[in-house]
Parts: C-alpha cells; sequence; structure tokens
C-alpha cells in the first residue's frame, strides 16, 4: 500500500478546492541547509511513480521529478546553516516550509503537512500528517522534490569542499564524514549547533 489521495480528497469534501502538499528533507545532516517543497497535484493528472522519497532509488526519484515538475505546481523553500544554527532544526524546518507554501504560484487555501506540527507562523488551514511521505499523495511528491534539490545542492557543495563525501552521504553524519570532520575541520556550511561539529569546535 503506498500513498494515496485520501486526505486530500477529505479536505475536498470539507470545501477546500487548491491542497498543498509540504515535505522538507535535512533535519538530521550535519551540514547543508534544510528544503522544503510543497506541491499542488491535479487531480486529474497524478504523476506516475509516486511514492515516500526514502523508498524510491535516485535514479527512479530524478524520473518522477521530471513528471512531477511537468502535471503539477512547485515550490520550494531553503533555511540556511545559520538560521538552523540561531532557531533550531525543527523551527528552520518549518520557516522552510512556510518559505515553499509562499513560493507557489497559487496560493493553496489547504495544505497537508508532513509530520506531528503545523508550522507555527503559517496562516493557511493546514492539517499535520504523521508519517505524510507514505500516506498522501502530495506530501510523497513534495517529498521527491525536497530530497532532490537537497541532494542536488551537497552535490555542489562537495565539489567545493572535497573530502566529506557529501556526494554520498548528502552531510548526514556517516562514519567517514564524522572521520573527515575530525580530520579536515569544520566549513561554513556545518551546523555548529549540532552536537558531533559543537564538540570539535
Amino acid at each position: 500500500m503506498g500513498p494515496d489521495l485520501d486526505f486530500e480528497n477529505r479536505a475536498r469534501q470539507a470545501g477546500y478546492r487548491r491542497i498543498a502538499g509540504v515535505d522538507e528533507a535535512g533535519r538530521g545532516p550535519l551540514a547543508g541547509p534544510v528544503v522544503a517543497a510543497a506541491v499542488i497535484l491535479d487531480p486529474e493528472r497524478i504523476p506516475e511513480g509516486l511514492n515516500d522519497s526514502k523508498l524510491l532509488s535516485a535514479r527512479k526519484r530524478a524520473e518522477v521529478l521530471d513528471h512531477i515538475v511537468a502535471g503539477t505546481e512547485v515550490g520550494v523553500g531553503l533555511a540556511s546553516v545559520a538560521e538552523i544554527d540561531e532557531l533550531n532544526i525543527l523551527r528552520a524546518s518549518h520557516l522552510a516550509m512556510c518559505r515553499a507554501i509562499e513560493a507557489l504560484r497559487t496560493r493553496p487555501d489547504h495544505v497537508l503537512i508532513d509530520g506531528n506540527l503545523v508550522p507555527r507562523d503559517l496562516t493557511l488551514p493546514a492539517t499535520a500528517v504523521v508519517k505524510g511521505d507514505s500516506l498522501s499523495l502530495s506530501i510523497a511528491a513534495a517529498s521527491i522534490v525536497a530530497k532532490t534539490r537537497r541532494d542536488a545542492i551537497m552535490w555542489d557543495l562537495a565539489q567545493q569542499y572535497p573530502g566529506y563525501g557529501w556526494e554520498r552521504n548528502q552531510g548526514y553524519p556517516t562514519k567517514c564524514h564524522k572521520e573527515a570532520l575530525r580530520n579536515l575541520g569544520v566549513t561554513p556550511h556545518h551546523r555548529r549547533s549540532f552536537k558531533p561539529v559543537h564538540n570539535i569546535l
């Protein structure tokens, strides 16, 4: 059983028309921004292959991303490393989500948020959906957009800061990444509020 349109249909039955699914990528890494995406699906044109981004290979994600971008409305928002360190990762994730919603071409009238909390600065009607990326097709689409955008950012940063393995670990605290932190030191893209980085400083 993959994600479906159950949450979207319930929102439509309550009178909402433009429903956006929202998810983020990059809460756990030691480096790089947190990236969020908001997607408004056309119920008549659901992109093929939608699923929780964690269950898809990088190649499959790239394929599905093409379908999403071609047939839906997409907004992307980021929160920087500085914002993560200043606000904390949850607040920064929510900031990125609000920015992704603002980046949509048309304003949604209801938002499905992955997780158990609705961002406190969000002024739109919203529903928090725990494990939303595996339940709601709109959130699954947002999870694919957020993950592929963030992976691309980390690949670019890996070219500028070789040795940390970001092109493979995307900034997550793998053994290789933590060793590189100890040997090469902390870059401007590391989250200083995260314990493994903080401890080295």
